[in-house]
């Protein structure tokens, strides 16, 4: 064996713990956002410890160390380790939730069970993965927090005006589907600002439909209706005039059934929208995505473990469904219209897809 260069081993040291100490600030993120730390910063402007502390209620050693540790990882302006601020821009990522498409601390869930991580493990040795609900109600609820922002800031205002006679048909009424409908943010949206279309949700995973309905009920919307049942179960007349997957045809075991399903659920003259992954299929293409190592991390964690659930599934995974991909599959499924939207979402792709 080649003696290592000492300079190189200390350099993939440290890329090491980065790593590990990413894992901690993570935990920081997730403090912060679950307390309302972020918030109560954005409006303070520079406080102390104490300040923070007595604004919240919280302990002040407690408060100063995670003040630090935010500083430290430069997510907080400190120049003396005693004063503390949040930019504007630490503002936008980390507690505008309502109002920013780059918010991004809902992300953060609380570390993961020692009993799912020993099941993960035991997935190299069987190849099966873990349900999406065996993550808890944490997975749903995290999944919702990261694409609240989107659904309000840019499904409605950005994305549906881009689809070709989209909006007449839901201001007129429309059939709507939101297969993988999860906690319901994009539903409930839809449903919201078209108020004679009626949409319904498909959801497998129990907690999401939970989360979902609860949803539908704080925000009294009388067209809604939510089905706990599979994408391959949707009605087979043709009633819907739109047809949404969003971020989970990849998450399937057998997308292609789902894919068939759609088909015969889909009116003739509707349109089947797709949100995905910016995948190319191609390794060093994907290499260029800076945070491409994240989106491994979460096809481990959920995407691709949820796809290898049930025997013979796809595990297509976070990165699996490439543009070139999804066009073969819907093409074999029966559709001739693909059309690619790429409307500025970093992480997303959009495909309008017609009979």
């Amino acid at each position: 064996m080649t003696t290592p260069d000492p300079d190189a081993v200390a350099l993939f040291s440290f890329r090491v713990w980065s790593y590990k100490q990413g894992e901690l600030v993570s935990l920081l993120v997730h403090l912060g956002d679950r307390l309302g730390l972020y918030r109560t910063l954005r409006d303070a402007g520079p406080v102390t410890a104490a300040e923070l502390a007595a604004t919240t209620g919280y302990d002040e050693r407690w408060v100063l160390e995670w003040l630090r540790g935010n500083a430290a990882a430069e997510l907080l302006d400190s120049a003396d380790g005693t004063t503390f601020a949040l930019s504007p821009e630490g503002a936008a990522v980390l507690a505008d939730e309502h109002d920013s498409l780059a918010f991004a601390a809902g992300a953060f869930g609380a570390p993961m069970e020692p009993a799912v991580v020993d099941d993960l493990a035991d997935a190299f040795r069987t190849g099966q993965g873990l349900p999406y609900d065996r993550l808890g109600p944490s997975g749903a609820h995290r999944t919702e927090r990261m694409l609240g922002p989107w659904a309000r800031l840019a499904l409605v205002p950005k994305i549906l005006p881009a689809l070709d006679g989209v909006v007449d048909k839901l201001e007129a009424g429309a059939q709507v589907a939101d297969v993988g409908c999860g906690a319901g943010v994009a539903l409930t949206a839809i449903a919201e600002s078209y108020p004679r279309s009626r949409v319904h949700g498909f959801e497998l995973s129990r907690h999401a439909l939970d989360r979902a309905e609860a949803r539908v009920e704080a925000l009294a919307l009388d067209n809604v209706t939510l089905h706990h049942q599979r994408a391959e179960d949707l009605p087979t007349d043709g009633r819907f005039d739109l047809i949404l997957t969003f971020d989970c045809l990849h998450d399937m075991t057998h997308p292609e059934q789902a894919i068939a399903a759609i088909r015969r659920a889909l009116a003739p003259d509707g349109t089947w929208l797709v949100k995905e992954i910016r995948a190319s299929g191609d390794w060093t293409t994907d290499r260029r995505n800076p945070v491409l190592a994240m989106m491994y991390g979460f096809s481990l964690t959920s995407c691709m473990s949820s796809a290898l659930s049930e025997p013979g599934g796809a595990g297509l995974g976070t990165m699996g469904l490439s543009t070139d991909l999804m066009r073969e599959m819907a093409t074999a499924a029966g559709f001739s219209r693909f059309t690619v939207h790429d409307v500025d979402d970093p992480a997303n792709l959009y495909y309008e897809i017609r009979i």
